[in-house]
């Protein structure tokens, strides 16, 4: 929604919009300031700031249809519709390169777009993850206007958004359980993949078999046309080699290196070569909480990351086992439907990624409002977890996990802050790196 709302504001328009942790008074968030700046105006959300004469009201699919909004809308014969439309409209109108899948979406996107921008080509971007390249050029970071027809972008399968869109080349990533179940998600990706001109499949994930099976290319370390074989890997880095070509990638895990091959074998489908790949990626700065740094203390790293479904969890704790001695894991669900959804799979993930020695911890569910079935909770995933073995340990209150997780900290061990949707975690994250620089552990 920020894209959109920046991209039109870059191409003129005026745009204004609401945000229900404005109205709770989350008024500090960078967005805002990023937002304003380029002229966009807030409003309650409550219906106040829709008005006769507006093209459009566009809504993601968390605002609840009886939203104040909404029905002001109908009565002013404003017209709705939904950010898929509107991104399917952006699409359409230029050269769209789309990545879909489960996991990895949002730093095989960023990566597209940087391989493309160094090959000379100019590209578009529309992404949900903030690419820390474009930080350092002073954008916020998920969009960005480029001179020439072509557009990259991230494509939703949370919500079965994805359908509205044909792009002319397009990778689907991977399949897993992750919002809805496998089967509703893969008529999504069939849809998709039928609107596409051409699709690039990963061919290792046997949940894609099907899509591989009807691809334009295929890609993957034991399968597929572009083949990658993994060189090395520590806690930094990821080196591998793609048809006799060396890579090096600065960051760290299987994942990341599988992204990597996705982005290049998507762009091999507008002529770019390998070795202009590998250039590209060789610098790749990364995506805003993709395993971000957010600094040291006493010899202990905080990493922030996006990590909220069991596969990007268990790439997460994979990754970060690389790098520390120990894993301190602070992982806030994400909202009560995904944790009903994926509650089993969510224990498999940490009984099998929290190694003996290191320790979870779950506040309470993260909920911003509207209506939710409250009937699962953060405890019941520790009480499991705890049950067979593992360290988790549950806590309603950040600011004492912070404590905790100070306390027990030492040096070599790295802090994993894991979570989606909740704006503050990067600064949590950051409290948690000045409760360990503050605190005189004995562990220290």
């Amino acid at each position: 929604m920020s894209a959109l709302a920046q991209m039109h504001a870059m191409s003129g328009d005026e745009i204004s919009g609401s945000d229900r942790l404005l109205d709770r008074g989350s008024d500090k968030l960078p967005i805002w300031d990023c937002l304003s700046a380029l002229g966009v105006k807030f409003t309650p959300q409550d219906g106040s700031g829709i008005r006769a004469g507006l093209d459009a009201l566009v809504l993601s699919t968390a605002i609840e249809n009886d939203s104040p909004e909404i029905a002001r809308a109908r009565e002013l014969g404003v017209k709705t519709i939904h950010r898929a439309e509107l991104l399917a409209r952006h699409v359409a109108q230029f050269k769209t390169a789309a990545i879909t899948g489960t996991s990895g979406k949002s730093t095989t996107t960023a990566m597209v777009f940087e391989i493309l921008e160094h090959a000379g080509m100019s590209p578009s971007l529309i992404t949900g993850g903030a690419a820390l390249s474009l930080q350092k050029r002073g954008l916020w970071g998920n969009v960005f206007r480029g001179k020439s027809d072509i557009l990259v972008i991230e494509a939703d399968e949370s919500d079965g958004s994805l359908v509205s869109y044909r792009p002319a080349t397009a990778a689907i990533l991977n399949l897993t359980k992750d919002h809805k179940e496998i089967d509703v998600l893969a008529g999504y990706f069939r849809r998709f993949m039928d609107n596409c001109g051409r699709t690039v499949v990963n061919a290792d994930d046997p949940a894609l078999a099907e899509f591989s099976a009807k691809a334009a290319a295929t890609y993957g370390f034991e399968k597929g046309g572009m083949r990658a074989r993994m060189t090395g890997m520590d806690g930094f880095s990821s080196r591998f080699e793609i048809n006799g070509v060396n890579f090096e990638l600065n960051h760290p895990g299987l994942h990341n290196a599988a992204n990597a091959l996705a982005a290049c074998a998507l762009c091999a489908q507008s002529g770019v070569p390998l070795e202009t790949c590998a250039s590209a990626l060789k610098s790749f700065g990364g995506v805003s909480r993709r395993f971000e740094s957010a600094g040291r203390a006493r010899g202990v790293e905080v990493i922030d990351d996006f990590a909220h479904n069991p596969a990007k969890i268990s790439a997460a704790l994979a990754a970060a086992q690389l790098r520390g001695r120990r894993v301190l894991s602070f992982y806030q669900p994400h909202g009560f439907a995904p944790v009903r959804l994926l509650k089993r799979e969510l224990i498999e993930a940490f009984a099998a990624g929290v190694r003996k020695g290191d320790i979870v911890w779950f506040p309470d569910i993260y909920y911003v409002g509207g209506t939710a079935d409250k009937s699962v909770s953060s405890k019941e995933l520790a009480d499991a977890l705890s049950a067979r073995g593992t360290d988790a340990r549950y806590n309603p209150d950040k600011n004492r996990i912070a404590a905790e997780i100070a306390a027990a900290a030492a040096d070599g061990d790295v802090v994993m802050v894991m979570g989606a949707r909740d704006p503050d975690l990067s600064a949590y994250a950051k409290t948690v790196l000045e409760t360990v620089a503050s605190s005189n552990s004995a562990n220290s």
